[in-house]
């Protein structure tokens, strides 16, 4: 099935690769937001925002207008080894403060604070998060720590294969939306 032949056809998405590309481990959301771009297929509704430095209330901009947002972002939980991947949605996110910033907001904040400003936001069922374990995100370097380079063809291909069940994408990548940098 191509992509625009499914019940989401019309679904206008967000994809958005979160991190610091200097900051070794957590250029990993970056990183698989230009390995996904480049094999997505014909998506008409998808927007891809490759680099994404922001956060908390600067991600409302972001994702207005939008019905759907996947977030490519790294996680440091220690629970489980490097590459070891999650997905879930926005709504697992009121759950935790763990996304806190002392000068911003967390992004299930940010997003109820555009909610009650009017501002057309993805619901929170609609938001994506896939994050994938990692080891260090905060030595300055452009190459990630041994296991996540190492493995990453694997868990991109996984995260991959996941983003284009959910939007039944095509192997034709030319008709995808690219954003550059936003930081």
């Amino acid at each position: 099935m191509n992509f625009g032949e499914g019940v989401d056809a019309q679904v206008k998405t967000l994809l958005v690769g979160m991190g610091n590309p200097i900051l070794c481990d957590d250029s990993i959301g970056i990183r698989l937001a230009k390995y996904i771009n480049t094999r997505i297929g014909l998506a008409e509704d998808v927007t891809v925002l490759e680099e994404c430095s922001v956060g908390g209330l600067n991600l409302i901009d972001i994702a207005a207008g939008y019905e759907r947002m996947i977030v490519l972002d790294s996680i440091r939980t220690t629970v489980n080894r490097p590459g070891y991947w999650y997905r879930f949605t926005a709504e697992s996110l009121k759950k935790t403060m763990n996304l806190n910033n002392i000068h911003d907001a967390n992004f299930a904040t940010a997003l109820d604070l555009g909610r009650r400003l009017g501002i057309p936001l993805p619901d929170d069922k609609e938001i994506h998060i896939f994050a994938v374990e990692v080891l260090d995100n905060a030595t300055f370097s452009e190459t990630m720590t041994e296991p996540l380079e190492r493995n990453f063809h694997k868990y991109a291909a996984e995260i991959y294969s996941e983003i284009a069940e959910m939007l039944e994408a095509s192997p034709e990548p030319e008709r995808v939306a690219r954003i550059g940098i936003y930081s």
